[in-house]
């Protein structure tokens, strides 16, 4: 419940902080914490007599938690359901503590590829040889090793994991520019307003299912594989897990470039496969 206080209050209240000294130090604007006021997402602590929001700790918290929600790719929607199912301070620190997580291991890494990159730089530099084995550290795939064999078993991992490393550099190189034609393509499409049953869609849907069984360890590439299940189902993975929605994020943030796919994936499965 927003508090109205007294112009003596504002005086002597000293624990909160205006809607523009939270703008300036997040570096977002006083229009979108309004925003996020009425869809009930963020609600000021207090209004000051001269009707600002003003917003203390626990909303601080609150904030916060929706900045590293939206980094993570989650729409509004998703952000105050996430939130509101985990209230209370002990919850905001338990989920705090496993962004906190997150974000070291995402530092981690960062900053071994920042030293693989600055010794490749150094060596082009000063004309020495490089050596593959120092150059690619921070982008190892085998971060998710763990996740692929609890979802799809151990021989899924291995198969995809010995096709990997056999490949060439170049063919390496050509393979990840697969990926990233994809995912440009599939955001362009969601952002020009196109049917996801649209021919436009419906090549591009056929180019990621054509990729998804190309690659051996997926459940797809097996044979006899149920591969419209597979496909459906890894449309609403990418609708549901933030990781691989925030592929398909349009400009606008949210789920509506990852829900797009989905669509266009379900329609293409339910026609072809």
């Amino acid at each position: 419940m927003v508090v109205i206080s007294t112009r003596e209050e504002d005086a002597v209240d000293t624990r909160d902080w205006s809607i523009q000294e939270i703008a300036r130090r997040v570096g977002t604007t006083s229009r979108t914490l309004r925003h996020y006021d009425d869809i009930d997402l963020l609600k000021p602590t207090r209004i000051a007599h001269n009707g600002y929001r003003h917003y203390d700790q626990t909303a601080l918290v609150r904030l916060q938690r929706i900045l590293l929600l939206r980094e993570l790719g989650l729409g509004l929607p998703q952000i105050a359901e996430a939130i509101d199912t985990s209230a209370g301070a002990v919850a905001d620190a338990t989920a705090l503590e496993t962004h906190l997580a997150y974000l070291r291991e995402e530092q981690n890494r960062l900053a071994r590829q920042i030293v693989s990159v600055e010794n490749t730089i150094n060596t082009l530099k000063e004309g020495g040889s490089l050596m593959a084995e120092n150059m690619f550290d921070g982008f190892d795939h085998t971060q998710y090793k763990e996740e692929v064999e609890d979802r799809w078993g151990k021989k899924a991992y291995a198969d995809g994991d010995r096709w990997w490393r056999g490949l060439s550099e170049s063919e390496r190189a050509e393979w990840q520019q697969l990926v990233a034609d994809l995912g440009r393509d599939w955001v362009a499409a969601a952002e020009s307003g196109v049917d996801p049953a649209s021919d436009e869609a419906q090549a591009i849907a056929e180019r990621h299912v054509e990729w998804l069984t190309g690659v051996p360890g997926t459940p797809a590439s097996a044979q006899g594989a149920d591969i419209k299940g597979y496909v459906i189902g890894l449309g609403e993975m990418y609708v549901a897990d933030p990781r691989f929605g925030a592929n398909y994020a349009t400009a606008d943030g949210g789920t509506r470039g990852a829900e797009f796919v989905r669509d266009a994936l379900r329609i293409y499965a339910e026609a072809n496969l």
